[in-house]
């Protein structure tokens, strides 16, 4: 009788038995997901390691973007520093998640070219890796010189430190070292028996994405408490979610004009987004959209008026923003700061597991939205955008797009919910999770793909909490976009990103 391989997940959010994920021998584990990543319409969503009765447990997620559909299958191993073979050597995308494995419980990767600290958690494996002594790359060369940025930047800026190897004025390595803002956020979300308690941390797990992490941690409770909600409930999450991508898109492009000295093109994008984090301020009580979503119900229903104050904002919005992206996507001296500049190829951004903007700029169309669509968007088509140049001209223009796109989303979803009952349920807190399960919740936030998983024991409690923002798969993208480039390009390339450094060190 042959052993089944794994399981696969058709619905987005839904729980899986214990029992019902395959458990392989590491041998058929390396094989399988090797084959599987072959595919180019699949990616590895997630890969992490657990203990359970003394047991390492590993599962990993990979996504199929043709069938909408996630295999789910593991691996196991004993506790005493156990060595296996490196998967990133075949599938480079998973160079990150065997390096957090490695850093939180000691496995050697055998062959891993890169098996260094992610995020310097406090109970790491090995205490004596420090932040200071971070093994830098480094070439020895009387040509070469190292040029060290960060920690600690000017403005407003969250802490990491870039250091380039260049050859005069040219980019020839960059390695991007994280850590600073570790929180341990995912250890909170099992210390933290409150329910609310554990909202209030999805939502400030990156704070330019209150709206997509308190979702997919929404859901994923939904899924594992058998909570159902309506479509009304729906509607306004995809609504709010919708939102916050116009407000930081809107706000990137005031940040990429401010780096090239467009000072217009700065200063009417910040204002219009400053319209829209306002209108979200007018619905829940906060620009950012803390505190509107909650499991099974909301404390803050849409209402007609604020729907109707939505409707004139977005219109408005959108017409003085296409305004301003034509001057700036026509401007000659900003096409020359923009055009080919941080260039991603579609084989890099395939081989290091892009997801969201990063990918689509380079011609993958990977949007969960449509991939693996969730809440309402289930019901309700979304056209993805994708672009071909993978610089950072398409990365802007990726922004002005999706504005447009979601501004026609939020007119269409808000007809839609005018028909709906306008009955209102409050949140659920007092929930009991299924036992000895496994949930997965993947949402598409302006950044890109987040991930909530947990799994839960005998009593079902949360055993252990995993959250995946879109910025772990991105950050070494952003490593190869700067390749070959001006060091003075990359503060441009970095922007066009705008990748979370908390969102990476959780």
């Amino acid at each position: 009788m042959n052993q089944k391989l794994y399981s696969e997940v058709k619905n987005n959010s839904f729980p899986l038995d214990l029992k019902e994920i395959p458990v392989l021998k590491y041998d058929l584990f390396y094989e399988q997901v090797s084959l599987l990543l072959k595919n180019e319409a699949k990616h590895c969503v997630v890969y992490y390691g657990v203990v359970i009765s003394g047991i390492l447990k590993f599962y990993c997620y990979i996504a199929d973007d043709n069938n909408k559909s996630i295999a789910v299958f593991s691996h196991e191993q004993n506790m005493n520093k156990p060595e296996l073979k490196s998967l990133t050597t075949v599938c480079p995308q998973l160079q990150i998640f065997e390096r957090e494995i490695h850093e939180n419980f000691g496995v050697e990767f055998n062959d891993h070219p890169w098996l260094k600290p992610v995020r310097y958690s406090y109970d790491r494996f090995d205490k004596s890796k420090t932040i200071e002594n971070y093994p830098f790359y480094s070439i020895e060369s009387e040509e070469l010189h190292e040029v060290g940025v960060g920690p600690v930047h000017a403005g407003i800026i969250e802490p990491g430190h870039f250091r380039f190897i260049c050859n005069g004025e040219k980019v020839l390595h960059l390695e991007i070292q994280l850590g600073y803002q570790h929180r341990g956020i995912e250890k909170l979300f099992i210390e933290r028996k409150d329910s609310l308690q554990r909202c209030i941390l999805s939502e400030s797990i990156a704070g330019d994405t209150s709206i997509g992490h308190a979702l997919a941690h929404s859901q994923l409770i939904e899924s594992l408490a058998a909570v159902e909600v309506s479509e009304k409930l729906q509607i306004e999450r995809c609504i709010a979610l919708e939102l916050e991508r116009i407000a930081v898109h809107i706000g990137d492009t005031a940040a990429l004009c401010g780096d090239v000295a467009y000072q217009l093109g700065q200063v009417v994008s910040e204002a219009l987004r400053t319209l829209i984090i306002n209108t979200t301020q007018l619905w829940c009580g906060n620009r950012f959209g803390k505190g509107l979503v909650r499991p099974g119900g909301s404390n803050f229903p849409l209402s007609n008026d604020v729907a109707e104050e939505m409707l004139r904002v977005i219109k408005d919005v959108d017409r003085r923003f296409c305004e301003v992206t034509e001057c700036i996507y026509s401007l000659p001296s900003l096409l020359a700061r923009f055009e080919d500049i941080g260039k991603v190829t579609k084989q890099q951004a395939l081989m290091t597991g892009a997801v969201g903007m990063a990918a689509r700029t380079c011609d993958i169309p990977r949007d969960i939205r449509v991939t693996h669509p969730f809440q309402f968007y289930r019901t309700y088509p979304v056209q993805q955008v994708t672009l071909e140049t993978g610089d950072v001209f398409a990365r802007g223009m990726q922004r002005n797009l999706e504005v447009r796109e979601s501004v026609k989303i939020l007119g269409g979803l808000i007809e839609i919910w005018r028909q709906k009952e306008k009955k209102i349920i409050k949140p659920v807190y007092n929930y009991e999770l299924k036992q000895n399960s496994v949930g997965i919740s993947i949402v598409e936030g302006w950044r890109g793909e987040i991930c909530h998983t947990a799994v839960s024991d005998n009593d079902g409690n949360i055993l252990h909490y995993k959250v995946k923002d879109p910025s772990i798969h991105n950050w070494m993208v952003l490593a190869l976009a700067v390749r070959n480039q001006e060091i003075s390009d990359f503060p441009i390339c970095n922007k066009s990103f705008n990748l979370s450094y908390c969102g990476n060190d959780l």
